[in-house]
């Protein structure tokens, strides 16, 4: 299946994806090569085009534009960042799986990690226009839906009455991760953005 498509079928019917995805051979590399990697791209690009060309409204300054190189390391490591939480994400569900009375299964694991964040980077495209950003946090909302939905669709093996405390559980250690991700792109950034003027 073609990105478009996969992209186009997990956000309009993604409880119907889901069973499609579960029975599809592939591995963490082409996921990552094939789909979270490019897709990642689109909030990346869009912070980048946000900060340096259109700029952003900061309180008592009013508009301020980055500088292209402070804006270029932002969506960088910002871009890591993103890869890095999807794959600390599907390790965190396949390694909790034991747990829940659920199959381990990397690439299934890491398949809900992937696909349940394909809403939150299609969203990403609002951090372009600074008064949508906060926008773009109603794909990340629904992007959890999608993993709820893909943690139902019993990629993982999870008996019924164990799915949402798997499901919860799992949210609550990607948060803290995605938090702790954060604070040091924010720390790099900080870095960054002092030593360059």
């Amino acid at each position: 299946m073609d990105i478009v498509s996969r992209v186009q079928a997990i956000l309009l019917k993604p409880k119907e994806e889901w069973i499609a995805i579960k029975d599809e051979s592939s591995s963490i590399s082409e996921l990552f090569t094939s789909y979270a990697m490019i897709l990642s791209a689109i909030p990346a690009l869009s912070q980048f085009i946000g900060l340096a060309i259109i700029g952003q409204h900061i309180p008592f300054r009013g508009m301020v534009r980055y500088g292209f190189g402070t804006a270029f390391f932002y969506a960088i490591f910002s871009y890591i960042a993103t890869l890095l939480t999807a794959y600390v994400l599907g390790i965190i569900i396949n390694a909790l799986a034991p747990s829940f009375s659920s199959k381990q299964d990397p690439v299934n694991a890491m398949k809900l990690s992937v696909y349940s964040m394909t809403a939150a980077w299609v969203a990403g495209i609002l951090y372009i226009i600074p008064v949508l950003r906060m926008l773009a946090w109603l794909g990340f909302l629904y992007g959890l839906y999608i993993l709820y939905l893909g943690f139902a669709a019993e990629l993982m093996e999870t008996p019924k009455d164990k799915l949402l405390t798997y499901f919860v559980v799992s949210l609550v250690v990607a948060i803290a991760v995605t938090i702790v991700l954060n604070l040091i792109l924010g720390a790099i950034f900080l870095v960054g953005a002092v030593s360059s003027v």
